[in-house]
């Protein structure tokens, strides 16, 4: 092998290893940036009735779940980092909701988690009591992953159940937005986001030969941002007939 063929090898390696770096960071930061325009458009509006914060218990359940899983079964660190990124900008949009929502309310009256009133789970006023479910919820999953680390059968459940609800991500949404018989208030580009990263998600999991669990899981989530998507024209076409 000659010089030249050793430089051309030397700069395709160079170029594969900064693709993958792309890749990695576009994994681990880009779950999070579907929920920018969303964030921006409650602050703007300041009214989260278009935003289901359901989305948000789907979401910190399937990353506190998928790091766990992780401590049973070492996967991609990529995939890790990407849970602590989602977990975080999960909490920051709960937070901006609660401000908004008690800013708004008009009602004296306070929701807590203390409450013990399971009609207004996960309807909390303080922000607290979001933070202080997390934290009983992880400290219950770790306690069981202790027990239970050494049994192959727990750590595979505990990955599909995980990726289970990640799966569900968009149904929260789809579900507000048959209630409110509209997608008012809900960010299109959100769902455009969404779509697009889980079909890259989907591309990445299948090329890096990660458990079975993730791709899966992406392929039902595109589905799902598949019929949010279509429930846009459907709710528009929908309101044209009844002010027609």
């Amino acid at each position: 092998m000659d010089a030249e063929d050793v430089l051309q090898d030397e700069d395709l390696d160079a170029s594969w290893t900064l693709l993958s770096w792309l890749a990695s960071c576009v994994m681990v930061f880009g779950g999070a940036l579907p929920y920018v325009p969303q964030y921006q458009d409650i602050q703007r509006s300041s009214n989260t009735e278009g935003f289901s914060t359901r989305v948000c218990l789907v979401l910190l359940v399937a990353n506190i779940l998928r790091i766990f899983f992780w401590i049973g079964k070492q996967f991609e660190m990529t995939l890790l980092l990407q849970s602590v990124v989602m977990i975080l900008t999960m909490f920051a949009m709960l937070h901006l909701c609660c401000t908004v929502q008690n800013t708004n309310r008009v009602s004296t009256r306070q929701h807590r988690l203390t409450d013990l009133d399971f009609r207004y789970f996960w309807k909390w006023s303080a922000f607290e009591d979001y933070l202080l479910f997390c934290f009983g919820f992880t400290v219950l999953c770790a306690v069981v992953t202790l027990l239970l680390l050494d049994s192959p059968v727990f750590v595979e459940a505990l990955g599909s159940l995980a990726v289970m609800f990640e799966a569900m991500l968009g149904l929260p949404q789809l579900l507000q937005n048959v209630h409110n018989g509209s997608t008012k208030g809900m960010s299109v580009k959100m769902v455009l986001l969404w779509t697009a990263g889980d079909v890259f998600k989907t591309a990445y999991f299948v090329l890096s030969e990660s458990p079975s669990q993730f791709w899966v899981c992406s392929s039902v989530q595109i589905l799902i941002d598949a019929a949010i998507l279509l429930q846009v024209p459907f709710y528009t076409q929908d309101t044209r007939v009844k002010l027609g």
